[in-house]
C-alpha cells in the first residue's frame, strides 16, 4: 500500500481563492472559488488518498490539523501570497503528527525551492513544476534521490534533482471529475459570471503565448502546448453529465482552450451531441468560424484577457494581439450570442494616467457582460517580476495582499504611484458598472430569474462592502504619504 496521502488546498484568508486552481491567488471582491484541478490528478492515482479543498468547504486550520493526524504524507499546494500562512500550518501539522512527511507544490516553490525549504524546515521536499508523478512515486516508496523534479535538504545542503520531463500523454492521467465526485461538494464552488453550480477541468496543459505577467506558463504548466484527445475529453464530459444532473455549466479552464482552430472544431464536434452548456478561456485571436462551432456545440461564455486598451502596453507585455483584433473578436461574440467576461489589468509596464483612461474607455466601448479588473502582480519567476525588480518599480514592502488577502498594488512607475493604480481599479469598476446600460443589464437579469436575484443581491453587498474598505485603505495610504512629504519653505 502507498503512504496514506492527503492532498491539500490549505485554509487561508477568508474567501481566499488560492493556488491549486486559481491563476491569480487572492481574496476576491466577491466570494469565488476555482476547483483544485492540479491536486486532483495525483489524488486520483493513489489508493486511500483524499483531496481536501479547505477554503470553499470552510474547513478551518484547526480542523485541517486534526484531519492531517490520520495521514502519513501531505501534499500542500501553496502560492506566493499564501506561503507565510502555509508555513505556519505545516509547522502545526508536524507538531500534531511528527511522523508525517510534507511536500509543497505550486509556482512559488517551483521558482524558489531553496528559499522555501530554508524558510520552512517542516517541508521535507518540494516539487518543481508539474508534480503529478513525483508525489505518486514518493508515496509508493521511491527514494527522493531517484525522483526527478524535486528539491530537498540533505546534511544542510539543498539537493536539486534534474527537472522532470513534461507530461506528454495527458490521456494517461485520471479524470479529475471522478476525484471531485469522491471528495468535493460541487455546490460549494462559485464564480459570479458562471452558472451555478458549475464544474471546471482542463483539456490541455501549457500555453505558447509569451505574456510577461502570466504566472502558470512561466512557472508551472510551461509554454509547450499539450492536449488531451477529443475522445478522452468527450468521455469525461459524458460521465460528468451523468454524475451531476444538477450542474448547470462545465468550464474548460485551460491556459488557452481554443488556441488551435482544428483541434477546437474537432472537439466541438464531439461535445455537440452531449447537449452540454459549457464555457472556456479564449484569446481575441480566435476567428468567427471557430467561435461559431463553439456556440453550436453548447458554448455559452468566454473568459477573455483583454488586459489593456493601449496598443503599446500590449506590445510591452508580449500579448500577441491588437486592439483592432480585440474589437472584431468582441463584435463576433456579440453577433453569435456568446457572453464575454473581460479581464483587465491596471499597472502593467508603460501604464500612465492616459493609458488608464484609454483602457476604461475601451472596456466601455466593448461593453461585455462582466469584467474583472486586477492590479498587476509581479510573481517571482515571471518576466514581469524581473523587469520590475531591475528597474526599481517594486513598492518598498513588496506586499501582494493586505491583511485580508486582498490584492495590493506592488508596482509603481514615475508619475504613477501604487495608490493611484489601486484607485484606478475602483474607478474602473465604478465607471463600468454604474453606466445606465450596465445597470439595466443587471436589473433585467435579476427581474427574470429569482435565483439570480438572490445571488446578485448577495454579490452586490459583498462588492460594495469591500469597495468601501479598500477606498478607505487607499485614502489612508495617500494621507500618510502626503504627511511624510517635507514642508516647502
Amino acid at each position: 500500500m502507498p503512504l496514506k496521502t492527503l492532498f491539500l488546498n490549505p485554509p487561508s484568508f477568508e474567501n481566499f481563492d488560492g493556488g491549486a486552481g486559481s491563476r491569480w491567488p487572492a481574496t476576491r471582491e466577491i466570494e469565488s472559488y476555482w476547483y483544485p484541478v492540479w491536486l486532483a490528478y495525483p489524488a486520483g492515482m493513489l489508493e486511500g488518498a483524499r483531496l481536501l479543498d479547505a477554503p470553499p468547504h470552510h474547513v478551518s486550520g484547526e480542523e485541517t490539523i486534526e484531519i492531517a493526524k490520520e495521514y502519513e504524507f501531505l501534499v500542500l499546494f501553496t502560492s506566493t501570497p499564501g506561503f507565510p500562512g502555509d508555513q505556519l500550518l505545516a509547522r502545526a501539522i508536524k507538531r500534531a503528527n511528527p511522523k508525517i512527511k510534507i511536500a509543497f507544490v505550486g509556482p512559488h516553490v517551483s521558482v524558489l525551492p531553496e528559499k522555501s525549504l530554508r524558510d520552512c524546515p517542516e517541508i521535507d521536499f518540494v516539487c518543481r513544476k508539474e508534480f503529478d508523478y513525483a508525489v505518486v512515486d514518493y508515496a509508493k516508496g521511491k527514494a527522493l534521490e531517484e525522483i526527478a523534479g524535486v528539491s530537498f535538504l540533505k546534511d544542510g545542503k539543498v539537493v536539486h534533482n534534474p527537472d522532470a520531463a513534461q507530461i506528454q500523454d495527458l490521456d494517461a492521467l485520471p479524470h479529475v471529475t471522478e476525484v471531485y465526485k469522491r471528495d468535493l461538494d460541487v455546490t460549494r464552488y462559485n464564480v459570479p459570471f458562471l452558472l451555478n453550480p458549475f464544474v471546471s477541468l482542463y483539456t490541455t496543459r501549457g500555453c505558447p503565448a509569451q505574456c510577461t505577467f502570466c504566472l502558470w506558463p512561466q512557472t508551472l504548466s510551461g509554454h509547450p502546448w499539450r492536449k488531451r484527445s477529443s475522445d478522452d475529453v468527450a468521455r469525461e464530459m459524458a460521465k460528468a453529465k451523468e454524475m451531476w444532473p444538477n450542474v448547470k455549466e462545465f468550464f474548460f479552464d485551460d491556459d488557452t482552450f481554443n488556441i488551435q482552430k482544428a483541434r477546437t472544431i474537432e472537439l466541438c464536434a464531439k461535445l455537440k451531441p452531449l447537449g452540454l452548456t459549457w464555457s472556456c478561456t479564449s484569446r481575441v485571436t480566435t476567428d468567427f468560424e471557430t467561435l461559431k462551432a463553439m456556440k453550436e456545440a453548447g458554448c455559452r461564455l468566454l473568459i477573455v484577457g483583454y488586459e489593456s486598451g493601449d496598443q503599446q502596453i500590449l506590445k510591452n507585455i508580449k500579448k500577441g494581439a491588437t486592439i483592432e483584433r480585440a474589437r472584431q473578436f468582441t463584435k463576433d461574440c456579440h453577433k453569435l450570442g456568446l457572453v464575454v467576461h473581460g479581464d483587465f489589468i491596471m499597472g502593467l509596464p508603460g501604464e500612465t494616467h492616459e493609458t488608464i483612461n484609454n483602457t476604461i474607455a475601451f472596456a466601455k466601448e466593448l461593453d461585455v457582460e462582466t469584467i474583472q479588473v486586477s492590479v498587476a502582480h509581479a510573481y517571482p519567476g515571471t518576466e514581469l517580476y524581473d523587469y520590475a525588480v531591475k528597474n526599481g518599480f517594486m513598492v518598498g514592502d513588496n506586499k501582494m495582499v493586505d491583511e485580508g488577502g486582498h490584492q495590493l498594488a506592488q508596482i509603481q512607475y514615475p508619475g504613477l504611484p501604487a495608490d493611484e493604480i489601486m484607485s484606478a481599479v475602483h474607478r474602473f469598476y465604478d465607471e463600468y458598472y454604474f453606466r445606465p446600460k450596465a445597470v439595466f443589464r443587471i436589473l433585467r437579469k435579476a427581474a427574470f430569474d429569482s435565483n439570480d436575484r438572490k445571488r446578485l443581491y448577495k454579490e452586490a453587498k459583498s462588492f460594495l462592502k469591500l469597495r468601501s474598505a479598500r477606498n478607505k485603505l487607499v485614502k489612508k495610504h495617500h494621507d500618510e504619504a502626503a504627511a511624510a512629504e517635507p514642508v516647502k519653505a
